[in-house]
């Protein structure tokens, strides 16, 4: 089942993401992953199947997982629970709709950056290398290629534009728009995790090259929100074919901006729809990264 939007007039919408729609609940949010999928800031007008639930149960398997590394906002993703939760607001949901793809958190106040850990020099970070040996003000050693590994991971924060792109920041601009305190929490807590993470997932054939977390402030911690380690919010590289020096095989949706590139989109909206060929090997890569991250099938 294919879910491109939610309507639930019981309930007070908090926010439309890009691709979650969530709902205020007081104290909690009610969180809907669609399966809506963006690329340059833009939503395309083709959905991915399955993506929403991909991106759902690998955050709830993360918050899970590592708790005493990063205390997070999940609650829970089972469907009695949130029905009964929702019942209480009188909202008449199908919650067949909505397995899978939906968790109840708790309301944080979020920190209005992006917290992006890179183990290997890609993407934005790459581009800013090549024009000063930089990344947000972080030295990095000459002579590197695209792909990578550096020394050690990196913290590289972003802020959160609500229209167009996130810029790319150093951590004494991040001082300046998040109290030190939290700044510093967030920082080591994003470095711990992505440290974690990306040893776990090597072991399981992926790469993690870099990452965003979001942070939020509940009852004075620093605790996580948002999704995590999800083939949108990272990227997944195949460890069997990494090669430094160039774009790499990967399992999250680098593989649609590869298509929009060459065919050649300003990235300007209304986005092109992706046809059926690279609908489904998209939907293939998010399920296979939720197989070998999570260990199991998709449910």
């Amino acid at each position: 089942m294919l879910l491109t939007s939610t309507d639930i007039p019981q309930l007070t919408p908090f926010i439309r993401g890009k691709v979650r729609d969530v709902y205020d609940l007081d104290y909690q949010l009610l969180m809907i992953a669609t399966d809506r999928i963006s690329a340059f800031d833009v939503v395309l007008p083709t959905v991915i199947p399955d993506k929403g639930r991909v991106l759902t149960q690998l955050s709830v398997f993360w918050f899970e997982t590592t708790p005493n590394i990063a205390p997070n906002h999940f609650i829970t993703a089972e469907n009695a629970q949130i029905e009964a939760v929702l019942k209480s607001y009188g909202a008449d949901v199908d919650l067949e709709a909505l397995a899978g793809r939906a968790m109840l958190v708790n309301k944080t106040a979020p920190l209005p950056v992006e917290c992006v850990v890179r183990g290997y020099i890609t993407g934005s970070a790459w581009e800013e290398y090549k024009q000063s040996g930089t990344v947000t003000g972080i030295t990095l050693p000459s002579g590197l290629v695209e792909g990578d590994r550096l020394p050690e991971p990196i913290f590289t924060p972003a802020t959160k534009a609500k229209e167009g792109h996130d810029i790319n920041i150093t951590w004494e601009q991040m001082l300046e728009i998040v109290e030190p305190g939290h700044a510093q929490q967030a920082r080591e807590i994003s470095l711990a995790l992505y440290s974690y993470a990306a040893e776990y997932a090597r072991e399981r054939g992926i790469i993690i090259a870099d990452t965003k977390f979001e942070f939020g402030i509940f009852q004075g911690m620093t605790i996580l929100i948002d999704e995590v380690l999800t083939p949108d919010s990272s990227r997944f590289w195949d460890a069997a074919s990494y090669r430094p020096g160039g774009p790499q095989p990967s399992f999250d949706k680098q593989f649609v901006r590869d298509y929009l590139i060459n065919n050649r989109w300003n990235r300007e909206p209304p986005a092109p729809p992706l046809p059926a060929e690279i609908v489904e090997r998209t939907a293939a890569r998010y399920r296979e990264a939720y197989r070998r991250l999570a260990g199991k099938e998709l449910d």
